[in-house]
């Protein structure tokens, strides 16, 4: 699985690989909830639900499966559209939240795996949270993953992309190594 994160091709990679949906969640930014969670502006529900702590609020708020009914099953041709997809979603997220709370401390985690289905199409999920020193960690050991390709991402491992148009720039190529194990 991890081979799959290493070796997409992400050449290509811009803003135009956004799908529509995520992108006016893009467009829409950031915003705290009450309890301090930073989560993204389009994906919050307007009745705030119960959660145990920020961690599990900004996740379960911010984390949504990558659109990819529109993609090819071919795997030569899925995969690295799929993961251009996700890059280019996550790069303008982590600008978004820098804008908008002035720091970089957001972390993306994209989780590849493949569906349960007869076709065993490779699908996506993303989300974002922001770690707490009094909060346990999302994952606390991402080496531990065995059954998914799972990406630690800060706008750090952007650094030298200067527009999401160039996010094929993207230097956190290492982070694409989770899980170690071969899968």
């Amino acid at each position: 699985m991890r081979e799959i994160l290493r070796t997409a091709d992400v050449t290509e990679a811009s803003v135009r690989d956004i799908p529509p949906v995520f992108l006016e969640v893009v467009e829409r930014g950031w915003s705290l909830t009450a309890a301090g969670g930073r989560v993204l502006a389009g994906l919050r529900p307007e009745a705030s639900g119960t959660y145990v702590d920020r961690l599990s609020e900004e996740t379960t708020v911010n984390g949504r499966g990558m659109t990819d009914y529109d993609l090819p099953a071919a795997p030569d041709e899925r995969i690295p559209l799929l993961v251009r997809r996700c890059l280019a979603y996550v790069c303008a997220c982590l600008r978004t939240a820098r804008e908008e709370f002035g720091d970089t401390r957001v972390k993306a985690y994209v989780s590849l795996s493949y569906a349960d289905t007869e076709e065993a199409l490779l699908t996506s999920n993303v989300t974002f949270c922001t770690p707490l020193p009094d909060v346990r960690p999302y994952l606390p050991d991402l080496e531990a993953v065995t059954d998914a390709a799972v990406a630690e991402i800060s706008l750090e491992d952007f650094e030298g992309v200067e527009d999401v148009e160039n996010v094929a720039d993207f230097k956190g190529r290492s982070v694409w190594m989770w899980p170690r194990s071969s899968s």
